[in-house]
């Protein structure tokens, strides 16, 4: 029950925190595209999150202490480029033309997707927190740590469910906010990946 309960509790923290997956799902939000703004919350992070639940399992003692330093890196450029070129291709483009580019979503998922692997926290995550835990149950047995895991992905997944709903209608309530709210989501997703780079500089320093 302990393990279910900070399962939980660590996966709703961390569906709160603004992600660039959030962010993109925002963008489909502002489309009026809940049900692929879903997918996108989920499939792609249930991908990563079994990605390195495999590469934690059997590399965990191999795994560079420094490792988020580095993939913030990585995780930033992608963001500032993906965020720049989706400000750029749609600056002149209304909501519905923009809905209608199957392929800016398509490359704005993998672009995400592969900066939530290369974003600083979800090494950190899985070194300090999910790590230890999968040590224990090598001890303990590996279903005594099963439920910190569900809990967690039900936590995150429903806090950042909840999240992108919060802002989705907080913008509501603002009309001219929620007819902008795809920009306010790139703009955010730039703002994110810079912000990974400035951790990693001045962090490395």
């Amino acid at each position: 029950m302990d393990l279910l309960l900070l399962g939980i509790g660590m996966g709703i923290v961390g569906g709160l925190i603004p992600s660039p997956i959030m962010l993109i799902a925002l963008g489909q939000v502002a489309l009026g595209r809940w049900l692929r703004a879903i997918l996108i919350l989920t499939v792609p992070l249930l991908l990563v999150d079994t990605l390195l639940l495999i590469v934690t399992f059997f590399f965990y003692q191999y795994i560079p202490a420094n490792i988020a330093h580095y993939t913030a890196y990585v995780g930033g450029t992608i963001l500032v480029a993906f965020a720049g070129y989706s400000l750029w291709e749609n600056r002149h483009k209304t909501l519905e033309e923009i809905a209608r580019s199957p392929n800016l979503t398509y490359a704005s998922v993998m672009a995400g997707t592969l900066a939530e692997v290369g974003a600083p926290g979800t090494w950190i995550y899985w070194l300090t927190v999910a790590g230890p835990i999968l040590a224990e149950g090598r001890l303990q047995g590996y279903w005594h740590v099963v439920p910190f895991f569900v809990g967690g992905a039900v936590g995150f997944y429903s806090a950042s469910i909840a999240s992108v709903w919060l802002m989705a209608w907080g913008a509501s309530l603002h009309k001219r906010l929620k007819q902008n709210l795809f920009l306010v989501a790139n703009l955010l997703l730039l703002a994110l990946g810079i912000s990974y780079l400035l951790r990693a500089y001045f962090g490395g320093r």
